[in-house]
């Protein structure tokens, strides 16, 4: 039996930490996003991508210094507890853990909706569920092992979003794309914002890998930046071209517009179309491989410094995988699957991000003022420009995603509410221990 241990290997080099990085986001570009066009139109919704690319580009140049500087597993949670304190490392904690673990739910639904266009006679949620099985259990096999899958997968989906617009930008017109271009203004170009975080949402977790980066402050600055500008164009190119193939209000409300755009350009029964759907499972699968791997690793941080039972700590002595966090991560993931839909889960998963957003910022000004000696391998280019930039925009769209989500919002901060309670009651606002933790993490 598996003792409990706070040690994870190093051994994921720059490729395949592009390929995470990549892989965490890219289901984004496959569904979720066109939810947007049915609030904003396509045009709104364009503007609305141009916002939230501004807002991650400045955010990962920011981020980037704090992950280099703080290679913790916890990622987010390790930075506001250095920053702000035990209660600064709860909000990050908790607003991470919403980000991922509802993230992943919402992609294996997806992955059902694939399955389920190739083989009607396969259910939705049972195809989701076994999803869940079956990609945890590769992920218990160990890191190394993980990555080189996540690696091909990327590599697969990358080339297959290639393919799709180069099958359908012959097809593409403008008279498509800018028939009723924006719906509600500014207003669903605001309402929009949490359908266009969707297409970057999650490239963050790169930084619950960096324990297991080797040589950090060189491979993940590469990771990040390079990861970072393969989604703007992925993203950007995908978005334009599906909108200019049909009437773009007969795509807003699926959860696999890709193959349907191939089927309106091709047919539904050309074999490329079914060929296409297929391979499609690429991209599903590689974000939601890897965002299994981001969930573990901060279950498995926030359990190792005291914010979550022990036991999710527990490392594999053959496989060096926190077992024991990646099963609750799914056991919670599969209760999300009967209990939410779709874009329920998309905005519950970008509420945590942004909230996280916001806390990284604010640790990197404060970690600024506060640590002024700390090494810092990369520094953010444009200080403090940059991370004001991506302050600024990060509150914007919290702003939008609760006044247009209001109780879906309600339910997000009444748990974090209950949470605090139940933290300041046992008095670990109080407690150093997590701290020492994270600067073991750092030695």
């Amino acid at each position: 039996m598996s003792e409990p241990t706070t040690g994870l290997k190093k051994v994921i080099r720059p490729i395949h930490l592009w390929a995470i990085a990549v892989g965490l986001v890219i289901s984004g570009e496959y569904f979720g996003w066109n939810y947007g066009w049915g609030v904003a139109g396509t045009v709104g919704f364009l503007i609305a991508t141009v916002i939230i690319t501004i807002l991650y580009i400045t955010f990962i140049f920011s981020f980037t210094e704090l992950t280099t500087s703080i290679p913790h597993a916890g990622g987010p949670f390790a930075y506001s507890y250095k920053a702000l304190g035990p209660l600064g490392g709860l909000i990050a904690g908790y607003a991470t853990l919403i980000e991922f673990l509802f993230a992943t739910p919402a992609i294996a639904f997806a992955l059902g909706n694939y399955v389920h266009f190739l083989y009607p006679s396969l259910p939705v949620l049972w195809t989701a569920i076994a999803c869940y099985l079956i990609f945890t259990g590769i992920n218990l096999l160990g890191m190394k092992e993980s990555a080189t899958f996540t690696l091909v997968m990327t590599l697969l989906a990358v080339g297959e979003l290639l393919i799709y617009m180069g099958i359908v930008a012959p097809s593409f017109k403008s008279e498509n794309f800018l028939r009723n271009p924006i719906k509600d203004g500014w207003g669903g170009v605001f309402a929009a914002l949490p359908f266009a975080i969707w297409l970057y949402v999650c490239i963050e977790g790169v930084a619950m890998v960096a324990e297991e980066v080797q040589q950090p402050d060189k491979t993940i600055p590469k990771g990040y930046i390079s990861g970072i500008l393969t989604l703007m164009l992925l993203a950007i190119g995908v978005m334009v071209f599906t909108g200019g193939i049909t009437d773009w209000q007969l795509l807003t409300a699926i959860d696999y517009p890709l193959p349907e755009s191939i089927g309106i350009v091709l047919g539904k029964d050309n074999s490329i179309t079914k060929l296409f759907a297929g391979i499609g499972l690429f991209g599903l699968i590689a974000s939601f491989h890897s965002i299994i791997i981001g969930y573990s690793r901060q279950l498995f941080a926030q359990a190792r410094s005291g914010y979550l039972p022990r036991f999710l700590a527990g490392v594999n002595q053959r496989h060096g995988t926190p077992h024991w966090a990646l099963l609750a991560g799914a056991l919670f993931g599969i209760a999300a699957l009967f209990i939410g839909k779709t874009d329920q889960l998309v905005i519950l998963s970008v509420l945590g991000a942004v909230v996280m957003y916001i806390m990284s910022m604010i640790s990197l000004f404060v970690l600024r003022f506060k640590a002024p000696g700390m090494p810092r391998p990369f520094k953010v280019p444009f200080y403090p420009w940059f991370p004001a930039i991506a302050l600024l925009l990060s509150i914007v769209a919290l702003i939008a995603i609760v006044y247009y989500n209001r109780w879906l919002s309600l339910l997000f901060f009444a748990c974090f509410a209950l949470i605090a309670v139940v933290f300041m009651a046992l008095g670990k606002h109080r407690q150093t221990a997590g701290k020492d933790v994270i600067l073991e993490s750092e030695a």
